[in-house]
């Protein structure tokens, strides 16, 4: 009878550690909600201050942080979008962009070079 004895207490040790566990269906603990952060000081900008011109058709979008004009959006009635955009913050625009340039990749290799 000991082997009926064992037999029988090896099929019922997973069901007694099945019925131990605890209930794994019970929500998790909701955990504690970051700290707020610091208040915004008095003259301290948050977001870029937008200037927005209508001439005739096309509306103009200046982009300004802290004072100074950074970027120009020009959407006219007919065509895409195109910024220009100041680089190397001198007030001067140096580069135009187009909305259709996010999707073009020109490849540019040197093939032969002369000094």
């Amino acid at each position: 009878m000991s082997s009926l004895f064992r037999f029988c207490l090896l099929l019922l040790l997973p069901v007694l550690a099945l019925a131990v566990e605890p209930n794994t269906n019970e929500p998790a603990a909701v955990p504690e909600p970051p700290d707020l952060p610091a208040r915004v000081q008095s003259g301290e900008e948050m977001e870029p201050d937008i200037t927005i011109i209508r001439k005739g058709t096309d509306t103009i979008q200046e982009f300004r942080r802290n004072g100074q004009l950074y970027m120009v959006k020009i959407k006219p009635q007919i065509g895409p979008s195109y910024y220009m955009l100041d680089t190397n913050n001198d007030g001067e625009m140096d580069v135009k962009k187009s909305d259709l340039d996010e999707n073009t990749k020109i490849n540019v290799w040197t093939l032969f070079e002369w000094d």
